[in-house]
């Protein structure tokens, strides 16, 4: 942990995560899915010999280097933390949710898929285009025996009541790039069907009620942050997708390393965001960084 990082935590000015909320249980050999968290928003879905990753972003380059310089994907880092991958999703074009997901492909193989903006910065990342799937949502597409579909959504508002970077990416932006540049662009949810199991990612503060009509899930990965502004987040999203599991993601601060024990992001309220899933009556896991749930159909 760096000196200010330390600061920080000597003076209480960030939350933690109280450990007792971890769910710790590992993956019993017979489990159909796999799902690891790789912090912030990032997923990954293995189901047999079949994996997709959600915006990874394990890099996670500190505050002043985003700030200050320009920022692309750590290759070392990436290769620590994912080993296989067919397919990249990718739900928006900030740097936190698409920063690594063209050297994933590079190192993998695996297909880069999501929409004219994120592909953009797969570009301008040097990413070959036939690794390259464009998509404006509304589309299966398939995915090892099953398969993915884009729903359209919006960013929402986070920090102060306010949609950061918003905007389109025309075009491949100057490569490493200044955090300025990832416009969020088309927001995209993501409905993926591997093994029987339904699973939908909502990776940012909104969602569009009419996109997800009909789209019930198993497991719901869902943005912890989304309940601060957008009213009844949590309960529309699970009257909505009616899963049985939810996920929370997108509630550590991105600017720490994954080695790291992650603080809260500013606004953050874990514990009532556990509560309000479990007053649903829905079961919930909060994973720890690198952490897995087995999830059998």
């Amino acid at each position: 942990m760096g000196r200010f990082y330390k600061m920080v935590d000597r003076l209480g000015l960030l939350g933690r995560v109280d450990p007792a909320l971890y769910h710790r249980q590992s993956p019993g050999d017979d489990a159909t899915m796999r799902i690891r968290y790789l912090g912030t928003a990032g997923f990954e879905i293995s189901t047999g010999d079949h994996t997709i990753i959600l915006d990874p972003y394990v890099s996670r380059p500190g505050g002043r280097e985003t700030l200050f310089g320009r920022i692309a994907a750590n290759p070392a880092i990436v290769r620590r933390h994912i080993h296989a991958c067919d397919d990249v999703l990718i739900g928006h074009a900030h740097h936190d949710h698409v920063l690594d997901g063209p050297e994933v492909c590079r190192q993998t193989g695996a297909r880069f898929i999501g929409s004219v903006d994120a592909c953009n910065v797969a570009r301008a990342a040097g990413l070959d285009e036939a690794q390259i799937r464009e998509t404006a949502g509304r589309e299966d597409i398939t995915s090892g025996k099953g398969f993915v579909r884009g729903l359209p959504s919006a960013h929402g508002r986070v920090f102060f009541n306010r949609v950061a970077l918003t905007g389109n990416i025309d075009e491949p932006p100057p490569w490493p790039a200044h955090y300025s540049r990832f416009r969020h662009g088309l927001v995209l949810n993501w409905y993926i069907e591997q093994q029987g199991i339904r699973v939908v990612h909502i990776d940012t503060a909104e969602f569009f009620e009419d996109e997800l009509a009909g789209m019930e899930c198993d497991v719901l990965c869902l943005c912890a942050i989304g309940r601060k502004y957008r009213p009844n987040y949590t309960e529309d999203a699970i009257r909505i997708l009616k899963p049985k599991l939810v996920l929370p993601c997108h509630w550590d601060l991105f600017t720490t390393p994954l080695e790291d024990e992650p603080f809260l992001l500013p606004e953050v309220d874990i514990e009532g965001f556990i509560a309000e899933i479990r007053a649903t009556g829905t079961d919930v896991a909060l994973l720890p960084f690198l952490g897995s749930y087995g999830y059998s159909a």
